[in-house]
């Protein structure tokens, strides 16, 4: 007796098969264009701020009659990192150190400052606060794996007070598929099995709720036998 799954599938008509054709290739043009489209959008409103700021002698619309469109994010580029070198050194900390005392002294204003500073820190500073590595640990209980991010060592009263014998790891959880939200825990250093893929791939992994593997992991188990010792 022939059962449903005995049959062969039948061929798909034309319409389906062009309909399949045109979600495969808007599926490639859709990230690319829009990609080129937002970069290209970003350019002009850096452009429409930075340059009515430029100097005229400056800017080469000037000498060949034509618009060059990205040469505002190019000037703001060469004089955030003038600003940055500047700011490294003795004379530039001095006066960053003298405006930051004026701001605070301002009731409104250094609310305002202060938590886009933070903001800013968080997001550009290139410190030893970023992430470390990818790891897997056991949460929200034994035999259920998840995927987080290595910040550092327990330090401080954290460190003194963990009851861990090899010291205790800042572990951030983060939600899925909404990275930036999560858990800070604490676990042992024994219990955190440390990935080889990196930061970005972990966190695509997790933004796709366990969809998109790295190209040279797919597939892949991790055998957590191996590598994680018994606590």
């Amino acid at each position: 007796m022939k059962t449903p799954f005995d049959e062969k599938p039948r061929k798909p008509g034309l319409i389906a098969s062009l309909r399949a054709s045109f979600l495969t290739g808007l599926v490639v043009i859709a990230p690319v264009g829009l990609t080129i489209w937002l970069i290209w959008t970003l350019f002009g409103w850096v452009d429409s701020f930075v340059l009515p700021l430029v100097p005229s002698r400056f800017n080469p619309e000037e000498y060949i009659g034509i618009n060059l469109h990205g040469f505002g994010v190019l000037f703001f580029l060469g004089f955030t990192i003038v600003v940055g070198w500047v700011a490294k050194g003795l004379i530039g900390r001095s006066l960053i150190r003298f405006g930051e005392s004026l701001v605070d002294r301002t009731p409104v204003v250094r609310s305002i400052y202060s938590g886009i500073k933070q903001i800013a820190e968080t997001v550009f500073a290139q410190s030893e606060r970023s992430f470390e590595k990818a790891c897997m640990v056991e949460y929200p209980r034994k035999g259920i794996w998840a995927i987080g991010f290595i910040s550092t060592k327990a330090k401080g009263e954290i460190a003194l007070q963990g009851p861990a014998e090899g010291g205790l790891v800042s572990v951030f959880v983060p939600t899925t598929p909404n990275p930036t939200s999560g858990f800070l825990l604490y676990f042992p250093a024994q219990d955190v099995v440390e990935l080889d893929m990196s930061i970005e791939d972990a966190a695509k992994l997790v933004i796709s709720a366990g969809l998109v593997y790295p190209p040279d992991r797919a597939g892949a188990k991790p055998d957590v036998a191996q590598v994680r010792k018994a606590s």
